[in-house]
C-alpha cells in the first residue's frame, strides 16, 4: 500500500511528491512501513542462514532495481523457504520504496544507496 504525502519534510515543508511504501498483511489486516534497514536486516538474516539462497535474492533485487517488475522476476526463479520475510515481499516492497527514492532524489542516488549496502552484502556472503 502507498500513502502520499510521505513522511519527507525539506525545509519544514512536507515533500508532496514523497509517499510512504507499506506492506499489508490480509491474514491479520495489518500494515508495517518496511524500511531499506528493515530489508537489509532480513537479507543479513538469510545470509547466515543461507548465503547462496540470499545472494541469489539481491541478484533478483538487482533486476527489479534495473526495472523489471517484481512479478516478470519472480516467474524466472523460485527460492527455498528462508528465515524472515519472502522474498516476493522483498522485490515487490522494493520497488516501490525505489520509486519513492527516484521522486525525493530524482539523480537516482537515493535508489543507488539502498542498492550499494545489498551488493556490499553479496560481495561478503561471497567470499570477497
Amino acid at each position: 500500500m502507498i500513502t502520499k504525502p510521505g513522511g519527507k519534510f525539506v525545509y519544514g515543508k512536507v515533500k508532496r511528491e514523497d509517499f510512504m511504501v507499506w506492506v499489508y498483511n490480509p491474514d491479520d489486516s495489518t500494515l508495517w512501513l518496511i524500511s531499506h534497514k528493515d530489508i537489509y536486516e532480513d537479507l543479513e538474516q538469510k545470509g547466515k542462514v543461507n548465503p547462496d539462497e540470499t545472494i541469489r535474492i539481491i541478484d533478483a533485487l538487482e533486476r527489479v532495481f534495473t526495472g523489471e517488475e517484481p512479478s516478470d522476476v519472480l516467474k524466472t526463479i523460485s527460492f527455498s523457504n528462508l528465515c524472515g520475510e519472502p522474498p516476493e515481499v522483498l522485490l515487490k516492497a522494493y520497488k516501490w520504496v525505489w520509486g519513492q527514492e527516484d521522486c525525493n532524489y530524482p539523480e537516482g542516488k537515493g535508489r543507488e544507496m539502498s542498492m550499494k549496502s545489498s551488493r556490499e552484502l553479496r560481495e561478503r556472503l561471497r567470499g570477497g
